[in-house]
């Protein structure tokens, strides 16, 4: 099987994960709410815990925000970290209350006295920082002639240059355009200028539907080069639903495993069957039940009609192919029996559990 040759990068701690190195590329999302707002804060980071987020960003706008970081993080289970703006002292207070990453945009915290504060406490708390450079952001830089990728390229290595002047290493960048061309330049260019972990994202990319496609192109092709360490899917849409497309991402790539994988056809006139309802139930009923790191993630074929549907389902693990009523259930590339439209789901889930089983 192929596998992705990922660029060497720094292994940096966060919280209790490690990213860099040959460490799994991590899945971050961001809460939606004010940060301050600890009850609502604390039950939306529970939901992403569950839809599988690895690190949490959380705004921090003022003081009740920066505070509220210590409550939180007594009920959740997951790295958090302070995303600042504008204002340095927020950054400090959100160290004192248990960050464990701070993100500094080089747009609008840029005075090295500020800086050299942030760089003390983070030294102090052993906490490391992430460079995020935006090009809605961007600082006037000296040379009006650059393209956005060498702004916020320039934009970072001279950040960097600031802080490694303070001794401090512990860093992760990123550079967000909202234009996919842009964003894959200024990351290729990035990655052959440094070895610091590299978080990937886009920014304002639109329509929840708009966003997931350049999320998926941008952050795809960047992957498959071995570039990033940890990646967000920025949507106008519930975090969950950003966690769920950064794993699809991965687990497509071969990057990660969460759970089995359906392979279906997408249907023609040959179908007879309902066979969209079919995956989605299938997709739904699997979705609740994760892989188990100890069981053997699935390939399962789910397909409608007699041309390409007994050589797929042959191929995966556990497979049906439709006929006119019923289907011919596979396991292990051999044709088992014979099951009923109404049946095939429950019948494939009790393979699914027997395998399992055997796994464990």
């Amino acid at each position: 099987m192929t596998q992705i040759l990922r660029r060497k990068a720094k292994i940096i701690k966060v919280g209790n994960i490690y990213i860099g190195g040959i460490n799994p590329v991590a899945i971050q999302s961001m809460l939606k709410n004010k940060t301050a707002e600890v009850e609502r804060s604390i039950r939306q980071i529970k939901q992403l815990e569950l839809s599988g987020c690895e690190i949490v960003r959380v705004a921090i706008k003022d003081i009740a925000d920066a505070k509220a970081i210590k409550k939180i993080k007594q009920k959740i289970n997951i790295p958090v970290a302070a995303d600042i703006h504008f204002n340095w002292r927020l950054a400090i207070e959100a160290i004192d209350n248990g960050a464990d990453k701070i993100r500094l945009n080089p747009g609008n915290i840029y005075k090295r006295r500020e800086i050299k504060e942030i760089v003390e406490a983070l030294k102090l708390n052993k906490i490391p920082l992430r460079i995020g450079v935006n090009s809605g952001s961007l600082r006037r830089l000296n040379s009006k002639s650059l393209s956005v990728p060498d702004s916020l390229v320039t934009s970072a290595l001279n950040y960097v240059k600031v802080i490694e002047g303070l001794k401090f290493y512990d860093i992760v960048l990123s550079l967000k355009a909202s234009n996919v061309l842009e964003t894959i330049e200024a990351y290729r260019k990035i990655a052959r200028r440094c070895e610091y972990p590299l978080h990937l994202g886009l920014t304002a990319t639109g329509s929840p539907q708009a966003g997931m496609i350049k999320s998926a192109i941008a952050l795809g092709v960047l992957l498959l080069e071995g570039i990033g360490d940890t990646i967000r899917v920025s949507l106008t849409e519930k975090p969950q639903k950003e966690v769920k497309v950064a794993r699809a991402i991965l687990e497509t790539l071969g990057l990660r495993c969460f759970n089995h994988q359906i392979i279906s056809c997408p249907t023609c006139g040959r179908c007879e069957v309902d066979l969209i309802r079919l995956v989605k139930e299938l997709d739904n009923r699997l979705s609740a039940v994760s892989c188990q790191l100890s069981a053997k993630p699935l390939k399962i074929a789910v397909m409608g009609c007699v041309v390409n549907g007994p050589g797929e389902a042959k191929e995966a693990d556990l497979g049906i192919a439709f006929g006119k009523k019923d289907a011919l259930l596979f396991k292990e590339g051999k044709a088992v029996r014979k099951i009923s439209s109404g049946r095939c789901v429950d019948a494939l889930l009790k393979e699914i559990s027997a395998l399992n089983s055997l796994a464990n």
